[in-house]
C-alpha cells in the first residue's frame, strides 16, 4: 500500500509539474477522499438485504460503512422516511491509496469486455464518479457466496480545480481511461 502512495508522490507530481507549468508543489493536486455509496432500494422488502451488503462493503474496503436512511417518504416506491435505503462509506489516508490501488490493477481488469472507463464523467470541480455494475470484480467476495449482484458508486474527490487537471492526475495514478 504504501508503494501506490510512493509512486503517486513521485510519478505523478513530476508529470503534473511538467504538463501544468506548476511554480510551487502544493499546486499539485491530490486526491482527498474517495467516497463509496451502495445503493439497496429493494431492501425495504428483505431487512437482512442492508445487513449483507453492508458486510459486502466492509470487505471490499476494510473499512466498516454507515447505513444510509431515506430522507423523504416517497408512495410510489413505498418507501418511508426513515427506511435504510443504503451503505456508504469515506475513505482517506492509507485505506484510501490501497483501496485504490486494488481498484485499478486488480478489480477493474476483472471487469468482462474492458475497454477502459468514461473519461467524461467528470462533475466541473474535478471531481470523478466511477459506477461498477456487479461487486463480483472484488476479489475479496467469493463468487459462492453471494445472494444477489449489487453495483455501487465511487467517487474520487480531488483537490483540482479544473476536470482536465483531475483526468491528468487521476490518469498518471493508472486509471484506465477508454480511448
Amino acid at each position: 500500500m504504501a508503494r501506490f502512495r510512493d509512486k503517486y508522490l513521485n510519478d505523478v507530481r513530476k508529470g503534473m509539474m511538467e504538463k501544468f507549468q506548476y511554480s510551487n508543489v502544493m499546486e499539485i493536486p491530490k486526491i482527498e477522499k474517495v467516497v463509496v455509496n451502495m445503493g439497496l432500494g429493494d431492501a425495504k422488502d428483505n431487512p437482512k438485504e442492508i445487513q449483507v451488503a453492508v458486510a459486502e462493503l466492509a470487505k471490499i474496503t476494510g473499512q466498516q460503512p454507515v447505513v444510509t436512511k431515506a430522507k423523504k417518504s416517497v408512495a410510489n416506491f413505498k418507501v418511508r422516511e426513515g427506511m435504510p435505503v443504503g451503505a456508504k462509506l469515506t475513505l482517506r489516508g492509507e485505506i484510501m491509496y490501497e483501496f485504490l490501488d486494488r481498484l485499478i490493477s486488480i478489480a477493474l481488469p476483472r471487469v468482462r469486455d474492458f475497454k477502459g472507463v468514461n473519461p467524461n464523467a467528470f462533475d466541473g470541480r474535478g471531481n470523478y464518479t466511477l459506477g461498477v455494475k456487479e461487486q463480483l470484480i472484488f476479489p475479496e467476495i467469493e463468487y459462492d457466496k453471494i445472494d444477489k449482484v449489487r453495483g455501487m458508486d465511487i467517487t474520487f474527490v480531488t483537490t483540482a480545480k479544473t476536470d482536465e487537471e483531475a483526468r491528468e492526475l487521476l490518469a498518471l495514478m493508472g486509471m484506465p481511461f477508454s480511448k
